[in-house]
């Protein structure tokens, strides 16, 4: 498209800098940037550096706002198009929408439906800043709360938890990091599940839903005790295997039903 692209790995660079003050930017977009712009960066704009926020802030600043809201057990969640100032999501806000979380969604499908939201309200608000229609609203830092990097082993399982918490972080951790137990020494992600009411027994026990008698309308193939309730688990994937649904897991595992996940 004749686009000039710069993959600087530290913004602050002596290099890019000018390169960026060559373009001569009437403004400046950013979205999912893990650096904060430093000032230099933010004088260079004539309408200032904005950033594509994908909560409803000051709720969820930082490096994961979509997984935070599931983890949160959020009703809703949103957009945020903030103008940039020298600390972290902590600039005026121009423009806000929001959507409500399903008991679907996960990061993977919420940021598909943020991404579309985000594309029209960016648009919406270049035409009226420029127009100087648009008051920036200052955040609340009182009501702010804060997200950190997910790592790899964030999406380790302890059934100690109840299975409310244990649902919320299967799904704000799919598609990464994935959240998964142990399972004979390999690595069990739990793709898809539900929460369950279930008497309360030892964290971790694989129970047999249909010798149970437990409602099995929701396709679960075997339930896992937590500490409070138990998760029925419909799709799972075995370390070095592909992704089968709990039922069809089942068929392969001799002595599943009725062991402790560790």
């Amino acid at each position: 498209m004749g686009i000039a692209v710069f993959q600087p790995e530290k913004l602050s660079s002596s290099e890019i800098i000018p390169e960026l003050a060559g373009l001569k930017p009437d403004i400046v977009i950013v979205a999912a940037f893990g650096q904060i712009l430093p000032k230099a960066v933010l004088d260079l704009t004539r309408y200032g550096c904005i950033n594509i926020h994908p909560s409803l802030l000051p709720r969820h600043r930082g490096a994961s706002p979509i997984p935070a809201a599931i983890l949160a057990g959020d009703e809703f969640t949103g957009v945020s198009i903030m103008k940039m100032d020298e600390k972290l999501d902590t600039g005026p806000v121009l423009t806000r929408a929001q959507i409500p979380v399903t008991g679907q969604d996960t990061t993977g499908t919420l940021t598909e439906k943020l991404a579309l939201i985000a594309a029209s309200l960016i648009n919406d608000v270049l035409v009226h800043l420029v127009h100087g229609e648009l008051v920036p609203q200052p955040q609340d830092d009182a009501a702010a709360t804060y997200c950190s990097t997910i790592d790899k082993k964030a999406g380790e399982i302890r059934w100690s938890d109840s299975a409310d918490a244990i649902w919320r972080q299967v799904r704000a951790f799919q598609p990464w990091p994935g959240a998964f137990t142990m399972c004979q020494g390999k690595r069990l992600e739990i793709l898809q599940g539900f929460p369950l009411p279930w008497k309360k027994v030892e964290p971790g026990r694989v129970i047999d839903l249909m010798e149970s008698g437990a409602d099995v309308t929701r396709n679960a193939g075997f339930a896992i005790t937590t500490g409070y309730g138990a998760l029925g688990v419909c799709f799972v994937k075995l370390e070095g295997k592909r992704a089968v649904s709990a039922l069809d897991f089942l068929r392969g595992q001799r002595n599943f039903i009725g062991s402790v996940l560790e």
